[in-house]
């Protein structure tokens, strides 16, 4: 077992130094995650691929002391807790959230850039029907997507909104603080855990103690932390939290599927009394070798409340397509469908991120016949159409 005691006077930093350049490297590649692992070469995620920075070998070694440069004092503490998370300050421009674990060849570390300005709605290109969640007094708002799928910049953006427009108190409980809110008309209180709380659950029952008016959960990781979430909801308090679920359906049935079957009954007409909605997200490769959210957007309506109560949770998908033009919720391939629309993703992608690409397939072809008879008709009245132009390679080479 690595020595807890280390003498700070004897560290040199240059490992640390050498991983500072790595992360420069990966910050200058547009990535957005630095893997540090030892007995093994220092590699990035960019685009959503893990790539090699070099072809050097990180020694076993150099991983240990890496850390004691890394955490100093804390050191004792990772090798009794074997992991860490922690917010390591880049500059006064970029920091990182890091996880730093043991593993079976020592040490890993990975490394989270954490954006310094938070981007409004308009900026993330979120439905414009996400602004409606920032209007309302009370009830529960979910952020879905697996990991690093943007959940945090999407709260980050909601509750940078509602910093701006509304006079409230705000406590965020986060495991780490990734964004840091200014006050401005709002005030916020924001909670580490480990640093100013030991668990999420002490820290949200404490909150409704501290005259707040909107509650951010980072994540709803227990029966306990739901259960207070849910009620909080229901006593007057708007609360905002993640789940790594994939879309609305799934999202409704983790919250239930969470309790005992004798409590699901209660919690299913809790939860349909106090959910507005659902925002899921997944992260599209673009046609420009980048990548954007797709977003699925549950609002909550009477039909949604209906179905959740009554445990019809397969159709809630269908009700969520059926409501795009009155309410503005959309699923996951009607955002697909858009983003194919303004060629901003290929129709290989977003088949390969669709619900249901069988149907989507149905909708493309559909929009390019139409698209294709209007063109014709323009073309035999002398007149230029400016519908979407769909090739035949884009659509009807994939009936096949």
């Amino acid at each position: 077992m690595a020595n807890q005691e280390i003498d700070l006077n004897k560290l040199t930093y240059e490992t640390l130094k050498k991983i500072r350049a790595y992360l420069q490297r990966m910050l200058d590649a547009g990535g957005s995650d630095l893997h540090v692992k030892a007995n093994s070469v220092v590699r990035a995620r960019v685009n959503g691929d893990i790539i090699p920075l070099s072809g050097e070998i990180l020694s076993k070694e150099e991983a240990l002391t890496f850390a004691k440069e890394l955490l100093r004092t804390r050191f004792a503490e990772f090798v009794e807790k074997k992991e860490l998370d922690l917010v390591y300050p880049y500059d006064e421009n970029t920091r990182f959230r890091v996880n730093i674990f043991f593993q079976m060849d020592g040490v890993s570390a990975v490394f989270r850039t954490i954006p310094v300005k938070i981007q409004t709605v308009e900026q993330l290109g979120l439905p414009p029907v996400v602004h409606k969640f920032t209007e309302i007094e009370r009830g529960l708002i979910l952020v879905t997507g697996v990991t690093g799928s943007g959940k945090s910049t999407t709260l980050a953006a909601l509750i940078d909104e509602l910093n701006n427009k509304v006079r409230k108190h705000i406590i965020t409980i986060e495991d780490p603080i990734e964004f840091v809110h200014k006050d401005r008309k709002c005030i916020i209180n924001q909670r580490s855990i480990g640093q100013d709380s030991l668990s999420f659950g002490n820290a949200l029952r404490a909150s409704l103690r501290e005259d707040p008016d909107i509650i951010l959960v980072g994540e709803m990781r227990d029966i306990e932390t739901i259960e207070t979430a849910l009620h909080a909801a229901d006593t007057g308090h708007l609360v905002f939290s993640t789940l790594h679920t994939l879309d609305a359906k799934e999202t409704v049935n983790r919250v239930i599927a969470m309790f005992p079957s004798e409590e699901q009954n209660r919690v299913r007409l809790t939860l349909a009394a106090v959910l507005q909605g659902i925002i899921s997200q997944r992260l599209v490769p673009t046609v420009d070798g980048k990548r954007t959210a797709a977003m699925e957007v549950l609002v909550r309506t009477a039909r949604i409340e209906q179905l959740i109560m009554e445990n019809r949770d397969a159709e809630i998908r269908d009700a969520i397509e059926e409501g795009k033009e009155i309410y503005g919720c959309q699923t996951f391939d009607q955002s697909l469908l858009d983003l194919w629309l303004a060629k901003r993703i290929s129709t290989e992608e977003a088949f390969n991120y669709a619900t249901l690409p069988s149907d989507l397939k149905l909708k493309m072809e559909g929009l390019a016949a139409m698209a294709r008879v209007k063109r014709d008709a323009s073309a035999e009245g002398g007149t230029t159409s400016t519908q979407p132009q769909f090739g035949e390679d884009e659509v009807f080479s994939l009936k096949g």
